[in-house]
């Protein structure tokens, strides 16, 4: 696969980014939807919406698309649940969360980490208490999976309670066959949300879209909240997503090459004796002395950028997306030199 990637900067390994690139059928389809530029984009966001239900297997009503994941993290944060009751996340993870629920005034309960995983049993005991639930799945930054009876004790307590269980799952795509998938769940009768994006996967970052699939009730509640910004979803977004979902044959290419990079990185970081996490994204979590420290020095003295995973709880790690072999190597004999193992 050619990387279509172009870098003028540092070496970019701190933001998750697909670095095979977009599919070129999505990038012409980008190119097409600038012409018309004087024209409004739809706010009905209709062809994402169709091609999204169409290849989910769900109805239209079920899906919203936006400006990337992240608006629909703010969207729910402000319309779904009871918003007399805090919302519920857990510690060490992507801190948007309770950045939206605290600026909407909700407020924010962390769950702490069972180690590296999501403590799946504490946060549905405490479903009870929350207006709305949000869990990274696979989880960002570790990289880590939810087995499916823990995910069923997750959806089967949003039933019980009421509470509406938002799962992110923007890194689905690089997560193996058989990794549990909130649509999966979608019949149980539960309130649920799965936000996903085309930023990582589909390698368009750029023109920031996203999506939710989840209960009708909760999709037409964001659609009605949507309305204070119709044009969120600009037309060039919405013209590359749906070519992007249309190539599928460059999104398995993107999982195959994934799935070999993260292999052979972890495998190079053990034989330098350094540890890493498993993981079911495109990034890998290595584990260092300092994180903060290491962060500044890799960036100041070797213009390499990754992710001290400390800013989201789990201080000790850094986040390293799967860029290129070249890359990596870099980063690797940059660490031996900042952080020496043993």
């Amino acid at each position: 696969m050619t990387v279509t990637t172009v870098r003028t900067g540092p070496v970019r390994l701190h933001l998750s980014e697909n670095a095979h690139g977009a599919s070129p059928l999505a990038l012409l389809a980008a190119h097409e939807a600038l012409d018309p530029a004087s024209v409004y984009p739809d706010p009905a966001r209709s062809a994402p919406v169709r091609a999204i239900a169409e290849r989910l297997g769900v109805g239209e009503h079920q899906v919203a698309v936006a400006n990337g994941s992240d608006e629909l993290v703010l969207l729910s944060a402000l319309a779904l649940g009871d918003r007399d009751r805090p919302g519920l996340t857990t510690a060490g993870t992507f801190p948007g969360y309770r950045v939206c629920l605290e600026a909407v005034g909700r407020g924010c309960e962390e769950i702490p980490l069972d180690g590296v995983r999501v403590d799946a049993e504490a946060v549905a005991a405490a479903m009870e208490r929350a207006g709305i639930v949000y869990i990274c799945h696979p989880h960002n930054p570790t990289g880590a999976v939810l087995d499916r009876d823990r995910m069923e004790l997750l959806v089967e307590r949003a039933a019980v309670t009421g509470t509406p269980l938002v799962v992110d799952e923007a890194y689905l795509e690089f997560a193996p066959a058989g990794t549990p998938r909130l649509r999966d769940y979608l019949g149980s009768g539960a309130p649920l949300l799965s936000l996903r994006t085309f930023s990582k996967a589909y390698g368009l970052a750029a023109l920031r879209i996203g999506y939710a699939v989840g209960s009708p009730e909760l999709v037409a509640r964001l659609r009605e909240v949507q309305g204070t910004m119709p044009f969120s979803a600009n037309a060039v977004a919405q013209a590359a997503a749906v070519a992007a979902l249309a190539d599928r044959g460059h999104l398995d290419e993107v999982r195959r090459q994934n799935a070999l990079q993260r292999a052979w990185f972890r495998g190079e970081l053990e034989r330098r004796g350094r540890r890493s996490l498993p993981s079911a994204t495109n990034f890998v979590t290595v584990r260092v002395s300092d994180s903060a420290t290491a962060e500044r020095l890799l960036e100041r003295d070797h213009d390499i950028l990754v992710r001290d995973a400390g800013r989201f709880g789990c201080a000790g790690y850094l986040r390293v997306s799967l860029g290129s072999a070249k890359d990596l190597v870099r980063l690797m004999d940059a660490l031996d030199l900042i952080d020496p193992v043993g």
